[in-house]
């Protein structure tokens, strides 16, 4: 994808732009939507729509660890309802860092708190703690900075 402007290219979770894509059909436009939009070419993604999930859907966590995690093998995400659902999950991280590759993008602002694109905080047994999302542990072992946004 050719860049005409000046501008970097970064990726964006696209409920942060205002895109009704969350698990429960809402966005969090962040107020900060314009000074990125002046800053950078903001290219959106959801990583779990991405993966095959459709929205509204059921809410996951990583269990027992983070994205870093579940790449390694080591744990797994489950819905509410008990299903493991690791493998949207993954294939969804794996087609966001497709576009990244494509669109030359080597940043990206990603909606914390999420299985997916958390970059300081997940959600383990219904409990905030530290940790990142596979989309962002992918990212960032390919180099690409994530910045989280709250």
């Amino acid at each position: 994808m050719a860049n005409k402007s000046n501008k970097i290219n970064a990726i964006i979770s696209a409920c942060l732009i205002g895109i009704n894509c969350r698990y429960n059909g809402t966005n969090c436009k962040t107020k900060y939507l314009d000074v990125y939009k002046k800053n950078y070419n903001l290219i959106p993604v959801c990583p779990e729509q991405l993966g095959g999930f459709s929205t509204p859907r059921e809410p996951a966590e990583i269990k027992n660890g983070d994205g870093f995690d579940v790449l390694n093998g080591k744990t797994k995400i489950y819905n509410e309802k008990g299903e493991d659902v690791t493998e949207k999950f993954i294939k969804g991280a794996e087609e966001v860092l497709k576009i990244c590759y494509h669109c030359d993008a080597k940043i990206a602002f990603f909606k914390d708190k999420s299985p997916s694109c958390g970059v300081t905080k997940i959600y383990n047994n219904k409990q905030l703690i530290n940790g990142v999302g596979i989309t962002t542990a992918l990212l960032l072992k390919n180099d690409i900075k994530v910045y989280g946004v709250e």
